[in-house]
């Protein structure tokens, strides 16, 4: 029998018995159903921050075409102000999820290797405990690039409201040059930082979709 069929049997063993809660205290079905339901709020917080930065991008360049046609209105500095604040709670928010993904993903881990510790057989215990191990390395790799992409995000709303400030100034002096390039230089970055936590979705998915062999292949 191959190392692989090995760990399959030996996993769906692990699942099988998981169901009954008298032989299994950590009750892996359940702590996985709860790290894939984070998972999926993680991906509706991602998607959500994603529309206000691009709303909030939006309504910073209407404001500077306003400002260019000298229509200086406090009225429509205080919008812009208001969609750059809702991006900044939106990306709290995911920051929030963020933790709550990373505190489940925990709580997995430790469960399968719990519950791979009380196998007798010596051997499929240690393939499975490396199983897990590499697989942990490489989510946690995936978890803290995520935590670095939301720092991103979170420099670039501070960018962002600096520009707003900028744009007071220049639209007195009527020199925007310079707000042009900082204003490309957020836009430039959105797609990155999307493209970062859409990392961190799929490597979840992965942890709750396919078997651990997988994972390490």
């Amino acid at each position: 029998m191959t190392l692989k069929k090995i760990l399959s049997i030996t996993i769906i063993s692990l699942l099988f018995v998981s169901c009954w809660k008298d032989k299994s205290p950590e009750d892996l079905i359940r702590l996985k159903e709860k790290f894939k339901s984070t998972v999926s709020s993680f991906e509706k917080k991602k998607e959500t921050a994603n529309k206000n930065v691009n709303k909030g991008l939006e309504t910073l360049n209407a404001l500077k075409r306003a400002l260019e046609d000298t229509k200086n209105e406090d009225k429509e500095f205080a919008k812009v102000y208001g969609d750059w604040d809702k991006v900044n709670k939106r990306v709290e928010n995911l920051n929030k999820e963020y933790e709550d993904l990373k505190s489940h993903a925990t709580n997995l881990f430790g469960a399968m290797e719990t519950q791979t510790n009380s196998l007798s057989d010596e051997k499929s215990k240690k393939t499975l405990l490396s199983a897990i191990e590499k697989a942990r390395t490489r989510y946690n790799g995936t978890l803290t690039n995520t935590s670095k992409a939301i720092e991103k995000l979170r420099l670039l709303h501070g960018d962002a409201v600096d520009v707003v400030k900028a744009l007071e100034v220049a639209a007195a002096l009527n020199s925007f040059d310079n707000i042009n390039d900082q204003m490309k230089s957020i836009e430039g970055r959105v797609d990155g930082i999307m493209s970062e936590l859409n990392l961190a979705v799929t490597e979840s998915k992965k942890l709750y979709e396919k078997k651990i062999t997988e994972l390490v292949d």
